[in-house]
């Protein structure tokens, strides 16, 4: 048979987490690297005539979230649904990904935070979608506590709500920032310093007309 005229294969229903870690024998995090490679072979071919753009997400978020629930602590599966599953070209299948990765921020936010920045990018760049990405990015500074967690992923709704013209909101969260002494750099505080001068000369601009 022509591998043309093969029949189209689709991702098998994801396991319970409960079922990969009784299969672990005590190795978790071995576990759920083999099911990562199992996902990635499935992805390259080894029988599987559907490119993964189109799989069934559904499926494929299960897998995900499955591996992710055997070994907490792996940022594998969050990657893979970060900076893979999620750049398809393919809106609702990539919003599946976001969602994903953002349910899963919420359980472990300091460690997970950097797959949360990507999709706030994600949301602001690719699906342009500036309301998510800020709900994105609000939740970074809202939830994150770590001494390190950059400042960067801390102030993304600073410059997400400038590009949403939101410049009031903005110029308040920026002035909390800058008030907060969380700045130790000299020159990233000049920056925002001057950021912030910019924003209020706009909004001064925009009260005129």
């Amino acid at each position: 048979m022509k591998a043309s005229e093969r029949p189209l294969t689709d991702l098998p229903p994801p396991p319970r987490a409960a079922a990969l870690r009784a299969a672990s024998l005590g190795e978790p995090a071995a576990a759920a690297r083999l099911a990562m490679l199992y996902l990635q072979a499935f992805d390259l071919g080894a029988g599987n005539a559907r490119p993964y753009q189109q799989l069934d997400f559904g499926a494929l978020t299960g897998w995900l979230r499955a591996i992710l629930e055997t070994d907490p602590r792996s940022g594998y599966p969050l990657f893979a649904a970060a900076r893979i599953y999620a750049e398809v070209d393919d809106p609702a299948r990539s919003r599946a990904m976001l969602e994903f990765v953002h349910q899963a921020f919420l359980d472990d936010p300091n460690r997970r935070w950097p797959w949360l920045a990507h999709a706030a990018l994600l949301a602001k760049h690719r699906l342009k979608d500036l309301p998510l990405a800020r709900r994105y990015a609000a939740d970074l500074q809202r939830l994150t506590t770590a001494a390190n967690v950059p400042l960067w992923a801390r102030q993304m709704e600073i410059f997400i709500l400038e590009d949403m013209n939101e410049l009031e909101a903005a110029k308040v969260m920026l002035g909390g920032l800058l008030h907060s002494g969380q700045l130790q750099d000299p020159a990233e505080r000049r920056f925002l310093e001057e950021k912030l001068k910019e924003l209020e000369a706009r909004t001064t601009s925009r009260s005129r007309h």
